[in-house]
């Protein structure tokens, strides 16, 4: 094997991974997208699997503008399920919430008054 063959194969090797990328996308796009029936999905999937590349390039050019939509509302759900997850694990409050426990506790009897102060002192400094 010369340097050209290594260079063709490693040429070969990089637009295989590329068309696996984008099927792999395409195909999760078709069952991302709820707009389609299982009829026309069952079809785009015979055509990605019979005539593979030019399926592919079809779709892509049909359904450039859905692709991009869906997958953007997919990463801003998980973004929002991850940063509620964040705050519910962290046990973070907001300043007001802060402060109205450390109200019911002055009341119970359970802190000082300084001990309040200081309390509200922190939550606002922090907010």
């Amino acid at each position: 094997m010369d340097f050209g063959q290594f260079l063709w194969s490693l040429l070969i090797i990089f637009f295989a991974i590329c068309y696996f990328m984008i099927l792999f996308n395409v195909i999760i796009d078709l069952f991302r997208n709820h707009e389609m029936n299982g009829f026309v999905k069952a079809i785009w999937i015979i055509a990605l699997i019979a005539i593979g590349p030019l399926a592919l390039l079809i779709y892509v050019i049909v359904y450039h503008k859905g692709m991009q939509e869906r997958a953007t509302a997919q990463a801003e759900a998980y973004s929002k399920a991850q940063q509620a997850y964040i705050k519910n694990m962290a046990g973070t409050s907001t300043a007001a919430d802060q402060i109205s426990t450390a109200s019911s506790l002055l009341a119970s009897g359970a802190i000082t008054q300084a001990e309040f102060d200081e309390i509200k002192k922190q939550a606002l400094a922090s907010a």
